[in-house]
C-alpha cells in the first residue's frame, strides 16, 4: 500500500494519492492533474476511481479532467447531486482498491454531502481517514457554506452527530488526512499540521471533546469571518463543470507587445501584476493591482479579482504558465494574455509608470506627533487587529478593499499609512486604492511585525474607528 498526501500551501489544500498493487485512486484533486498522472506512471498503476469529499468551494477540483484523462469513475457521498456523469456512493459502501479498502463514511455537517473515506489495509484494519472539510487537525469545517435552505446551526447539529457517531468511534491510531491546512478559510483556526491522529484530535480538537450538542452548535458557529467571495462560484463550478485546462491556457498564454497590452487595458481589461511586491512597490503598470506569486496568491485572487472581466498579466518573466493555473485552480478562465519581456519590457517602452512608496516603521512614529492629518490604515483580519494593533488605526481589511465604500470614510487631506502584519497584503492595499485614486499613501515595510516594536507607537486592544 502506498499513500501521498500532496499539499498546496498557497491554497492551504491537501490531495491524495492512494495505491495497492497496481491500482489507484486520488481524493480530492486539483485542476492541474499531471502530478497525478505522473505518479500513477511512477507505481505502475492504473487509477480507478477519483473520490470527492464534497463540493469544494475555495478549489476548483480536477476531478473531470482526471475522469477524461484515465476513464476513472468519479464517486462522491450520499445526496450529491452533478450536473455530469459521477457514481453517488452509499453510506458505509466499499470499495476495492488492490488489497485495500476505502468505507464510505458519510459525515453531513461542513455540507449536506460531505463524506469521509475509511481506508483498511491489507489486513483489513483501519489504517487511515480521509476527512475532507469534516475534521481538520485542531478544527472542523465551518457550517455556513451553501447546502440548501438549512441555517449553520441546523448543520453544525448534524456536523456534531457525525463526529460522535462516525469519526470519534475510529480507533486511536487512524491517522487523520484532512482536505486542509493552516491557513484555510474553510474552518475559524486550522493547526499548524497537515495530519494527524484521531487519538490526537480526541485529545485536543475542541469539536471533539465537546459532549454538549447546543454548547457545541454555539461555539462551531460563533467567531466565523465572511468567507471569501469566491467560493460560491467555486462550489458552482465543482457541481456543473468547467472548461478544460488545456482551453483556458491556450486562451491565457498570448504574449503582448507594451502596445498591445495599453490597448487591452484601456479597452476594460484588468491588469494583474504577480511579481514579488518590493519589485511592484519600485514600479508598475498604472492601475494594476498587485497579487504576488509569494504569498497566498489563488486565495487573494479569488477574493478580490472579477470573474466576469478579461484580466491581462504582468508576472515575473518565466512565471506566466505558473500565474494562470494558480488561477485556474480557483476557477478563473478569463485571462486574455500577459505583458511578453515582462515589466522591463514595458520601462523599455518608455511607458508611463507609478509606484509606491515605502517607509519604515520609525518614520511613522516620527511623522505622528506632527502631522494631524496621518491615518494608520491596517488592513489585517480584524481577529488579528483585535490581538494587537497601533492606537486609533482604522480597521479596514483586505477582504473589503474592493469595495468602494469602505473607503469612503477617507478625505483627500489624509495621510495614510497602510500596513498588514508583514508587508505582502498592504501592498495589494495600496495598489487598490492607488487604483480607486487615492494617492496620497505610504505602505509601511515589514507591517506590524515590525511596528509594534517600536516604542513611539503604542499598541492597544481596544477597537478603533476614524471619525
Amino acid at each position: 500500500m502506498y499513500v501521498k498526501q500532496l499539499y498546496t500551501s498557497c491554497l492551504s489544500e491537501a490531495a491524495y494519492f492512494i495505491e495497492s498493487n497496481g491500482v489507484a485512486v486520488v481524493i480530492d484533486p486539483l485542476r492541474d492533474i499531471e502530478v497525478y498522472l505522473d505518479l500513477a506512471r511512477e507505481r505502475n498503476a492504473t487509477i480507478k476511481y477519483i473520490f470527492e469529499t464534497h463540493f469544494h468551494a475555495d478549489f476548483v477540483s480536477g476531478h473531470l479532467e482526471l475522469a477524461e484523462a484515465t476513464g476513472a469513475k468519479i464517486v462522491y457521498g450520499p445526496d450529491a447531486e452533478t450536473s455530469f456523469d459521477s457514481y453517488i456512493a452509499k453510506d458505509d459502501e466499499v470499495f476495492e482498491i488492490g488489497a485495500v479498502t476505502l468505507k464510505v463514511l458519510h459525515t453531513p455537517g461542513h455540507t449536506l454531502e460531505s463524506s469521509c473515506y475509511l481506508l483498511s489495509d491489507e489486513q483489513q484494519q483501519p489504517y487511515a481517514v480521509f476527512t475532507g472539510d469534516t475534521l481538520f487537525v485542531g478544527d472542523v469545517g465551518r457550517p455556513d457554506l451553501f447546502s440548501g435552505n438549512l441555517t449553520k446551526e441546523e448543520l453544525a447539529g448534524y456536523l456534531f452527530d457525525s463526529l460522535n457517531n462516525r469519526i470519534k468511534t475510529l480507533p486511536d491510531a487512524v491517522i487523520v488526512y484532512p482536505a486542509h491546512g493552516p491557513g484555510s478559510a474553510c474552518g475559524k483556526n486550522l493547526g499548524p499540521n497537515t495530519y494527524s491522529t484521531i487519538g490526537e484530535e480526541k485529545a485536543t480538537n475542541y469539536a471533539l471533546l465537546a459532549t454538549d450538542k447546543d454548547k457545541f452548535i454555539e461555539e462551531v458557529t460563533s467567531g466565523l469571518a465572511t468567507p471569501p467571495s469566491y467560493f460560491p462560484i467555486n462550489a458552482k463550478i465543482n457541481k456543473e463543470g468547467y472548461d478544460a485546462l488545456k482551453a483556458v491556457m491556450e486562451k491565457a498564454m498570448q504574449p503582448l507587445s507594451p502596445a498591445e497590452f495599453k490597448a487591452k487595458g484601456k479597452v476594460g481589461a484588468l491588469i494583474l501584476d504577480t511579481r514579488p511586491a518590493t519589485e511592484f512597490g519600485d514600479g508598475y503598470v498604472p492601475g494594476a493591482i498587485s497579487i504576488g506569486l509569494e504569498g497566498r496568491f489563488a486565495e487573494w485572487a479569488g477574493s478580490l479579482l472579477p470573474f466576469d472581466q478579461d484580466i491581462i498579466l504582468v508576472t515575473p518573466i518565466g512565471k506566466e504558465e505558473e500565474t494562470v493555473v494558480r488561477m485556474a485552480r480557483v476557477g478563473f478562465d478569463n485571462v486574455v494574455g500577459y505583458l511578453n519581456g515582462g515589466y522591463p519590457a514595458w520601462e523599455a517602452a518608455g511607458e508611463a509608470k507609478d509606484m509606491i512608496i515605502t517607509v519604515e516603521a520609525d518614520e511613522l512614529a516620527m511623522d505622528i506627533p506632527h502631522d494631524p492629518n496621518l491615518v494608520i490604515i491596517d488592513v489585517r483580519k480584524p481577529i488579528e487587529f483585535a490581538d494587537g494593533h497601533i492606537k486609533n488605526a482604522l480597521n479596514i481589511t483586505l477582504g473589503d478593499m474592493m469595495d468602494p465604500g469602505k473607503l469612503a470614510d477617507l478625505e483627500d487631506n489624509h495621510n495614510l499609512y497602510v500596513h498588514c502584519q508583514g508587508g505582502y497584503r498592504s501592498i495589494i492595499a495600496c495598489s487598490i486604492m492607488k487604483r480607486e485614486g487615492i494617492h496620497n499613501l505610504r505602505n509601511i515595510e515589514g507591517g506590524f511585525a515590525k511596528m509594534k516594536d517600536q516604542k513611539a507607537l503604542q499598541v492597544v486592544q481596544e477597537k478603533t474607528v476614524l471619525n
